[in-house]
């Protein structure tokens, strides 16, 4: 009866394995790799008096893929990004601020499957919370306060390559403030900005 019982449990753990390893080959359950990319940030200013125009900066870090069935899948990703934004008032150029953060956005991504050439290419769209982290700028000392949390909904696209490469376009709109200014003169003083962005990303999955 024991012998039996020990036989039934082996059989049973033995499936349970097997069934996940063929899931998890089958479905590349969890992938991981380095990400880079390049954004591109405009602030939206609550007043027309300060224009806060693009600038490109820089992202790099790791991404952590989940896949499920039915198209159905996330991706979690730590991220360096620059932000970098120049300002303008009355024609009079106020500099560039640079911002860096460690960045962390969750997508929900649903892929669309494509007949016969899935193995190859496979589209999704995304969308996601993402939360940034100051970690430093190069305001110091000037008319602007850079906040230290910024918090952004994404949207995007992408596409999957040979089941490895993902490339991706988002675009992310600010909820949270990330920066107001003052010490300015008084029409400008306490003007907020919102980061709106476009990153545009590469990541080798494993």
């Amino acid at each position: 009866t024991m012998r039996k019982l020990f036989a039934f449990k082996a059989l049973v753990l033995a499936l349970v394995f097997a069934a996940v390893t063929s899931f998890s080959t089958e479905a590349r359950l969890l992938r991981f790799g380095p990400r880079v990319g390049v954004a591109v940030n405009k602030l939206h200013l609550n007043e027309d008096i300060l224009d806060g125009d693009n600038r490109a900066g820089f992202t790099a870090g790791l991404q952590l893929d989940i896949v499920a069935p039915l198209g159905i899948g996330a991706d979690l990703s730590v991220m360096y990004v620059r932000r970098s934004s120049e300002f303008m008032a009355d024609n009079q150029d106020l500099g560039i601020i640079h911002r860096d953060y460690i960045d962390i956005p969750l997508n929900f991504k649903y892929r669309l499957g494509l007949p016969v050439v899935d193995k190859f290419i496979s589209p999704y769209l995304f969308t996601g919370p993402d939360f940034a982290f100051l970690t430093s700028d190069d305001g110091d000392g000037s008319a602007f306060n850079s906040k230290k949390v910024d918090i952004s909904w994404n949207f995007g696209v992408g596409v999957e390559l040979i089941r490895h490469l993902q490339v991706s376009a988002t675009y992310g709109i600010g909820l949270s403030k990330a920066i107001e200014t003052f010490d300015l003169s008084d029409k400008v003083r306490g003007i907020e900005g919102k980061n709106r962005y476009w990153t545009i990303t590469a990541a080798w999955l494993f």
